[in-house]
């Protein structure tokens, strides 16, 4: 039994999907083929303490000092923040719509 290898995206997907609310844990392992609700934490934990360099790494590599692989360019590393902060940006949004909402009851 080999180690399953996650793309990026669907790592993304994954934080997306569980970030949302509408979707329970099982219902991500089933739709992304993902074999241990261990994984999603995992990823959860990597977002939510901003390490999303992690999500770009091969399996056994923990990159501490350069935060990922030196064969990404500085456009490709931009690219991934800038995905990074619109979807902490639409979090914080529902965040505060559900806030509101709370708060009217």
């Amino acid at each position: 039994m080999g180690k399953n290898v996650y793309t990026s995206e669907t790592k993304w997907a994954v934080v997306k999907d569980k970030m949302s609310g509408q979707f329970t844990n099982e219902e991500i392992m089933k739709k992304y083929g993902i074999k241990n609700v261990s994984q999603i934490k995992t990823w959860m934990k990597w977002y939510r303490e901003n390490q999303v360099h992690r999500f770009n790494q091969p399996i056994g590599k923990q990159y501490t000092y350069g935060h990922g692989p030196d064969t990404q360019s500085d456009e490709e590393k931009k690219d991934r923040q800038i995905t990074h902060l619109k979807q902490e940006n639409e979090i914080l949004k529902k965040y505060l719509e559900i806030e509101k909402e709370l708060k009217k009851k």
